[in-house]
């Protein structure tokens, strides 16, 4: 009875771990292009230049789009100029910057 609870709980951590995942996905550039032809999402250069006027001197390292939750969010890596690493994330509707940390 003792081995049925430890993988039962095994399971459940498992598909507590499938379930994050499926909650975030990544977007092609063909749905990308598509959004941003349709105003759903501002362009990723725009937002860009903000993120990086946050941080003089930074450089891009990824961007990548999500949608999480039905909201879409752009997840941006940085270098700053004293090379820390920097992980915004913005809403890719209105630039806003909904996360903005130290990478590690």
């Amino acid at each position: 009875m003792r081995w049925v609870l430890r993988y039962s709980g095994i399971i459940a951590l498992i598909l507590a771990i499938f379930a994050l995942e499926a909650m975030a996905r990544d977007l092609d550039q063909d749905e990308a292009l598509k959004l941003r032809e349709e105003g759903v999402i501002m362009p990723l250069e725009q937002l860009l230049h903000r993120a990086l006027g946050l941080y003089p001197g930074a450089r891009l390292l990824e961007a990548e789009l999500e949608e999480e939750d039905d909201v879409y969010i752009y997840e941006v890596e940085l270098v700053t100029a004293d090379g820390t690493v920097r992980e915004l994330e913005l809403d890719a509707r209105d630039g806003r910057i909904l996360k903005d940390e130290e990478d590690d």
